[in-house]
């Protein structure tokens, strides 16, 4: 056997392994080293113009969970029980167009542009967002935008965790407005920059998992 392989085989164990683990055992705790090394994958995941349109909060605060729950009808029976669970934030509008300040300095002292290279980039990403895909027209279109990048951080997250038989749930099964209000008035979040995405759990499962379901390949594909 070589080494593609047997490389292949573990991926493919690992998403036969994950699964939408709505109950964690809550004498089980993941490690620091291994939590973060799931943020770690989320960090390093791919988005738009590599603007990373994101922030995680790791919420482990038992009266924070407790208050997310009032609102979050999907995470019922994981927030009591998850080891660590974590609400991914994107960025607004007001950070994410072509002019902002928030994407200036992510040209200049993440990605390290020089000057004129900021102004043909910058160009780029206004015609991108004015022509290409028409965002300017809309905050919520542009913040859509921005979540959908946040989902790939999720799967990179989730399967980072499966790689390691760490258990995840993601979350939408909540109330956006209460949840976004919480967030401004018990996590210090400036709203008008961040609003809420998603949820993901992470733990150990309870209870044994169901067979994994899917279509069949040949249903989703075609070939030109």
């Amino acid at each position: 056997m070589n080494n593609t392989t047997q490389l292949k085989q573990q991926f493919s164990k690992m998403m036969n392994f994950r699964h939408a683990c709505k109950v964690f055992d809550d004498s089980k705790k993941i490690s620091n080293d291994d939590f973060q090394y799931i943020l770690e994958s989320g960090r390093l995941s791919p988005s738009s113009f590599g603007f990373e349109p994101w922030h995680f909060l790791v919420v482990q605060e038992p009266k924070l969970r407790e208050k997310l729950r009032e609102h979050t009808w999907g995470a019922q029976g994981t927030l009591p029980t998850a080891s660590h669970f974590v609400i991914t934030l994107a960025r607004t509008a007001k950070t994410m167009r072509f002019d902002s300040d928030y994407i200036e300095q992510m040209m200049a002292k993440v990605h390290h542009i020089p000057d004129e290279g900021r102004v043909i980039r910058k160009g780029f990403y206004k015609q991108f967002q004015e022509d290409d895909f028409n965002l300017i027209q809309s905050e919520k279109k542009m913040f859509d935008w921005a979540t959908k990048q946040c989902y790939i951080a999720l799967a990179n997250m989730m399967n980072a965790a499966a790689f390691i038989e760490i258990d995840s749930c993601p979350i939408e099964g909540f109330k956006e407005a209460p949840v976004n209000a919480l967030l401004a008035s018990e996590f210090n979040i400036d709203t008008s920059l961040f609003n809420v995405a998603y949820m993901v759990a992470f733990g150990y499962r309870k209870d044994p998992q169901n067979e994994k379901t899917r279509q069949k390949l040949d249903d989703i594909v075609t070939w030109y």
